[in-house]
């Protein structure tokens, strides 16, 4: 094939070059997965506030849906192959639609039972784009591109949440408007490929990931939930600071689009800086903005603390991925990334719900910033044990 017939192609490390709309698509089913993470404090702050969920049941939720997310990615990773691709995400996609209505009607122990259950089909069609990502030959610019139209598609959610739907129809409006947005999902889902390769040829290779690609993902697992634990209490710290819903709310959506911004960064950035620089500079970000969250902070510095810390999360997104390949050169830990995220995001609140009350949730920051002291110190273990 000449390089002019080909320059349209996205080319992977594994496996045949796709379409560019193919690998849009891919893009798009990752997307419809993970939207509800951009509005998921704000919409189980407005649950909390109509009654139908207490402080604790906020963390419980919140890790019931992340961690059903993280189990389905992995197990479909380590026991599905790719193939019947359009198959299986046309019927993740409606039935996760069906999930988020009926949502509208669930309280307490059952939204937490019905968020697991969207949690399983979004962790499938999460699955799908993962399996893309790690196929390709640079995959930090593919996760920063994902990454970057995933948040910036949260952003738009986001707002209208703040200025319409939340205000106007409540926890339910949010949860119909999901659910639009879940069936809408069908269309990419059918122009994604029907198959991708397997990772490796040799049976004896596939499977689970080598030591060291474990070693990996639990530090992804650790550094990730340092940030669930703290996302997901973002409008009781508001509270605690004397600050309204209102002011959460803005907070979530401009955090959002300072994340646009800390994706696109990562995206030019692909390639040329070394992922362990990133991590050193997104952790001073995040340590410096949560000791902030501990104080009573004026309104607009609140906000402002926010902005910087999804700034530095979403610049450091996409840097995960390089990690676990630089572990395991194999790539089994690479598809598995995804899935110690989501339970990394899972285990954060979970943690968070045992050092947490109705009268007080800033114990969370503590908890918060040991485990991302030790997720960094796990990642530098391993960086400079790789290098002897």
């Amino acid at each position: 094939m000449t390089s002019g017939a080909s320059d349209h192609l996205v080319h992977d490390a594994i496996g045949a070059p796709l379409h560019p709309r193919e690998a849009g698509a891919c893009i798009a089913v990752g997307i419809n997965s993970l939207l509800i993470l951009g509005v998921l404090p704000v919409l189980l702050g407005a649950l909390a506030d109509e009654h139908r969920l207490t402080a604790a049941q906020i963390g419980l939720t919140a890790t019931t849906e992340l961690l059903s997310m993280g189990v389905f990615t992995a197990a479909m990773g380590l026991m599905r192959r790719p193939r019947r691709l359009r198959l299986i995400g046309v019927v993740a996609s409606l039935g996760l639609a069906a999930a988020d209505l009926a949502s509208t009607r669930m309280t307490g122990d059952g939204m937490i039972a019905i968020r697991g259950v969207g949690g399983a089909l979004e962790g499938v069609l999460l699955w799908i784009t993962v399996s893309m990502i790690s196929r390709t030959v640079t995959p930090e610019r593919w996760a920063g591109v994902f990454f970057t139209l995933q948040t910036l598609a949260q952003l738009v959610l986001a707002i209208g949440f703040a200025v319409w739907i939340i205000g106007a129809h409540g926890a339910n409006g949010g949860f119909v408007s999901l659910a639009v947005v879940g069936a809408l999902g069908v269309v990419p889902a059918l122009m994604i490929p029907s198959r991708f390769e397997p990772l490796v040829s040799d049976p004896e290779m596939s499977g689970a990931p080598p030591a060291r690609g474990w070693l990996a993902l639990v530090a992804t697992f650790v550094f990730v939930s340092a940030g669930g634990a703290i996302g997901v209490y973002l409008q009781p710290l508001a509270h605690q600071a004397h600050l309204g819903a209102a002011v959460a709310r803005t907070a979530l959506w401009t955090s959002l689009g300072a994340q646009v911004l800390g994706g696109a960064t990562a995206t030019l950035l692909a390639g040329r800086v070394r992922y362990f620089t990133v991590f050193l500079f997104s952790s001073a970000v995040y340590l410096a903005t949560w000791i902030g969250f501990g104080f009573d902070l004026p309104s607009w510095l609140f906000v402002t603390d926010n902005l910087a810390a999804g700034f530095g999360g979403l610049l450091l997104a996409p840097f995960l991925v390089p990690f676990t390949i630089d572990a395991d050169p194999s790539r089994r830990a690479a598809v598995q990334s995804g899935a110690a995220q989501l339970l990394g995001g899972a285990a954060g609140p979970l943690l968070a719900s045992f050092v947490v009350s109705d009268a007080n949730v800033r114990g969370v920051i503590g908890l918060a910033c040991s485990l991302l002291l030790a997720g960094l110190a796990l990642v530098a273990g391993l960086r400079f044990s790789g290098r002897r």
